[in-house]
């Protein structure tokens, strides 16, 4: 009882002295959040979806047209949100801009929507090559994980995939240019074992090349299922995004 009084009184202290702040329009934030009541309902949630892709559609579908004509190397996916206003401004500032407040609004954000997927035995995470890394000093993936990974009880590995080549920025590139873009990229680390069923996750899927990319590396090393999390989905393949 007296840590959780301790816990109480720090609470108390730090929003006196640091209030929260909405990152968006810099109203009061909701307790616990940098986020005010207002910006947080106009996020767009992916609540009807392909359940394949977690492409964003008028109705839910359990397989897109475009998982029809090009089936991916996945089972499942789970992307809560839709990459859009205004989570998509977090998102940049916390992606490009090293804002790492606007990195923990996400992952709150992330860990409050429920998981409509069946859990995996193993979370993995998509790497940065270590030049990029060296570059941002973190890995958003991994950041955004970490949290998840703990709320919902899931071991979490962040070396079992290993990026060997630097890529080429995915913006600027068509779905043909990333899938190209990608070929090649990712590896298993040395003495990696894993279990028969695992989740891949990234930050933004947008046309999916990065994570499939990802996925049939784990698949060659005899991975039964594959499913594939981000925290938001791009409406559609061929709207250019900052993701995969």
């Amino acid at each position: 009882m007296r840590m959780d009084a301790l816990m109480t009184s720090w609470r108390r202290l730090r929003h006196f002295v640091l209030p929260w702040r909405c990152l968006l329009c810099g109203a009061a934030g909701t307790e616990g959040l940098d986020l005010c009541a207002d910006c947080a309902a106009e996020l767009p949630r992916n609540r009807s979806c392909c359940a394949r892709c977690a492409l964003p559609l008028a109705t839910p579908a359990a397989c897109c047209g475009e998982c029809q004509r090009r089936t991916p190397p996945w089972e499942a996916a789970w992307a809560p949100f839709r990459y859009g206003w205004p989570l998509d401004r977090l998102e940049a500032r916390y992606k490009f801009g090293a804002d790492l407040a606007a990195g923990r609004v996400l992952s709150t954000l992330w860990r409050c929507e429920p998981c409509p997927v069946e859990l995996p035995q193993l979370l993995l995470t998509v790497p940065l090559h270590r030049s990029r890394l060296r570059q941002r000093g973190y890995n958003q993936a991994l950041e955004l994980a970490r949290p998840l990974a703990r709320e919902l009880a899931l071991p979490l590995r962040q070396d079992a995939l290993q990026r060997v080549r630097r890529t080429a920025a995915q913006t600027e590139l068509d779905a043909r240019g990333r899938r190209r873009n990608m070929r090649g990229a990712f590896v298993l680390g040395a003495d990696v074992a894993l279990p028969a069923h695992v989740a891949i996750l990234d930050d933004v899927m947008t046309t999916g090349a990065t994570l499939a990319e990802c996925a049939r590396v784990v698949r060659r090393a005899g991975v039964q299922r594959v499913d594939v999390w981000a925290l938001a989905r791009a409406p559609s393949p061929r709207v250019s995004g900052p993701g995969d």
